[in-house]
């Protein structure tokens, strides 16, 4: 069942986006060699709850840490640890926030030091398919215009999408109807309508789609352990426009590529 925002119930989630965006422009300015993943988890989420907020995937299922952090080939759901980022790794980070009742959630895909050129446009190539999805979101047209554009996109230049993990709804909980896949065809899937909330998030590969999920029965790979990028945004729909709840803004005032 597809739970339909407000008006009102939107600024609510665009007020957790806000902490979310700072809390990764936050994050940001420490993503760089020999940084421990761990201490990007505590910055985010001191951070968080500095402002009154709580982290949506501490404790989610079980889940262990405040930020998901998926290294290389890790697609997503990787836990924070003691590893030290190296030159040429890339590294994603996934993080939620839960405020004064709702939930916000948005993604991104950092180089660090020198990475070659074909991660790079990787990268680049999967931070636009987000938006190339996004255009899609609109009312009138169905979740898998969203699909499709990501899925036409990224296809047309070599990369892979994954299936098995999707975009989602969310509000007053983390993940909620409907599935947002990341492939799909033209007019197929159900109708996007004023008041749905989603989070479009594309995770592309660059060598095959498939993947494998890890003993600690969380972390996902690749299963040719060939990178992965992931990004993500917070969206809603209204009649007349969509709106970007989530902000990458304060991430690209702290790093560049």
């Amino acid at each position: 069942m597809i739970h339909y925002k407000t008006s009102e119930e939107v600024e609510l989630i665009k007020k957790s986006a806000d902490i979310l965006g700072k809390a990764h422009g936050e994050v940001a300015k420490h993503v760089k060699e020999g940084v421990k993943t761990s201490l990007l988890d505590k910055i985010a989420e001191e951070f968080i709850r500095d402002n009154n907020a709580v982290p949506s995937f501490k404790g989610y299922n079980g889940f262990p840490a405040s930020l998901c952090i998926s290294v290389n080939e890790v697609v997503v759901h990787g836990f924070p640890s003691q590893y030290e980022l190296k030159d040429g790794d890339i590294i994603s980070i996934d993080c939620g926030v839960f405020h004064q009742g709702f939930h916000s959630d948005s993604a991104y895909t950092y180089p660090i030091g020198e990475v070659s050129a074909s991660i790079i446009d990787l990268l680049k190539s999967t931070r636009d398919s987000l938006y190339l999805g996004i255009e899609q979101a609109v009312f009138g047209n169905r979740v898998g215009d969203i699909g499709f554009a990501i899925q036409k996109f990224v296809e047309a230049k070599g990369y892979t999408v994954v299936r098995e993990l999707v975009g989602h709804g969310l509000g007053k909980n983390l993940h909620e109807a409907p599935e947002v896949p990341n492939y799909g065809k033209k007019g197929s899937g159900i109708p996007l309508k004023a008041g749905m909330v989603i989070a479009i998030e594309p995770m592309v590969n660059l060598g095959t789609r498939n993947i494998v999920q890890e003993k600690d029965g969380w972390t996902i790979r690749t299963a040719d352990r060939k990178a992965s990028a992931h990004y993500e945004h917070t969206v809603a729909i209204f009649e007349d426009r969509t709106e970007v709840l989530t902000t990458h803004k304060y991430i690209e005032e702290n790093f560049k590529f």
